[in-house]
């Protein structure tokens, strides 16, 4: 297995036959709930703004991976599917989106990377703000995949991530950017229940 630097921590961290969790111990990613594969997960999650999808790919480029990224993957279906229902197909906010199609995304991400992970390491991206809260997500992952996902939790200042969002001139952030402080304080960023890799992406 190929070793892999990247340069996105403060301390170097390689993907591979090395691995540094979050408390600086190797761990050799073997699993006793599922038989190990020879490909790796790795899930990418945090608040909107913090640069996941960007550090997704490289990462999924650097692994030679296949990236899973829930901006893309279903957006066509679930703007229809918004269209279909009389909703705005850029709401990706509002209860009534995470009531309809939050799960099912996520649930599409999952299928996929399984499929995937027969053959090819996978970078799955996306929020995962209510999973991120639950210590027991990770050993789901692993009795599901069969392997122990490495996950990455990337952050920045809240200014910082307004101000990416606001570059990107994407429809689906139009509600957030009406009232930033009001989201803000609606949608707290999640603070992870588990051990992660802490990614600062503020540079």
């Amino acid at each position: 297995m190929c070793r892999l630097r990247l340069p996105y921590l403060s301390n170097t961290v390689y993907v591979g036959d090395c691995r540094m969790n979050s408390a600086g111990k190797q761990c050799d990613g073997s699993n006793s709930s599922g038989p190990m594969t020879n490909t790796e997960l790795h899930i990418v999650a945090g608040a909107a703004g913090v640069g996941k999808s960007t550090f997704g790919k490289d990462l999924a480029r650097k692994l030679a991976g296949v990236l899973l990224d829930s901006d893309t993957v279903t957006e066509p279906v679930v703007r229809a599917g918004l269209a279909a229902a009389g909703l705005d197909p850029a709401d990706r906010d509002s209860p009534e989106y995470k009531r309809l199609f939050r799960d099912a995304v996520y649930e599409c991400l999952f299928q996929t990377a399984a499929d995937n992970m027969q053959h090819i390491h996978v970078v799955i991206v996306g929020p995962f703000t209510r999973e991120l809260g639950d210590p027991s997500w990770p050993n789901q992952l692993a009795e599901r995949f069969g392997v122990t996902p490495t996950v990455w939790y990337l952050s920045c200042d809240d200014e910082i991530r307004r101000q990416r969002i606001e570059q990107r001139a994407n429809p689906r952030d139009q509600a957030k950017l009406i009232d930033w402080q009001r989201h803000v304080i609606e949608a707290p960023v999640a603070k992870p229940a588990f051990a992660v890799q802490s990614v600062d992406t503020s540079d």
